[in-house]
């Protein structure tokens, strides 16, 4: 069912959209049937699993971590990640950057973006966004690669598809702003239930869980 999944979803997804397949909650065994398949970009949210995970799954895997990230947790991902995508705060961008210089590598990252109401949301307001990109250069162990953003939950279509193009407004006005991010070119948003909304207003990166492993096993 994992590469049935798979296939259909790539069938869809127009090239040049990168599919992070959401492995959080599910085994290894099935994160190695995607991988079979040719699937190497994979999302974790839980510090604990995704470690587990990077060490134990072949080493071309490229790990995205997805989830809300407390500072004394960056030990058990930054080794590892290929991309965080959801660096929320100015308190967890400056944690990065002090680990990366302790560390000596450079972590690419995703500013977290907060829209509409929903106050249990985490991440930056696109003013806040536009704040930090001025700052870039305090931070020379962080490469700022892109947005990330969430729609509000809803069924309303409408509703969804403002959200992904507000996003994407702001992702382009910090790329016209800033043109010195050398590499600012990922826009991540859209999920199992919206990825085809957010496909049509702009993303270039989709995290699809469910859709393509089923509900979760753990």
């Amino acid at each position: 069912m994992i590469a049935y999944n798979l296939e259909m979803i790539k069938k869809e997804l127009p090239s040049g959209v990168k599919l992070v397949a959401v492995s959080k909650f599910h085994p290894l065994e099935a994160i190695l049937e995607a991988y079979n398949e040719g699937q190497r970009a994979f999302g974790e949210n839980r510090p604990q699993e995704f470690a587990r995970k990077a060490v134990q799954l072949p080493q071309d895997i490229e790990w995205h971590f997805i989830g809300h990230l407390q500072t004394n947790k960056l030990k058990l991902v930054l080794p590892y990640a290929s991309l965080v995508e959801s660096v929320d705060t100015l308190h967890l961008l400056e944690a990065i950057n002090t680990w990366g210089e302790k560390n000596e590598k450079v972590t690419d990252i995703l500013l977290e973006v907060h829209i509409g109401a929903e106050e249990t949301k985490q991440g930056f307001t696109p003013s806040e966004v536009k704040a930090v990109l001025k700052m870039t250069g305090e931070f020379p162990y962080v490469r700022f690669r892109g947005l990330m953003g969430m729609a509000s939950h809803t069924d309303d279509e409408e509703a969804v598809t403002n959200d992904f193009s507000v996003i994407k407004t702001l992702f382009d006005e910090c790329r016209e702003m800033y043109p010195h991010l050398n590499g600012f070119d990922q826009l991540s948003t859209g999920m199992s239930g919206d990825w085809r909304i957010a496909v049509r207003n702009g993303s270039t990166e989709v995290r699809i869980g469910t859709a393509i492993f089923g509900n979760r096993q753990y």
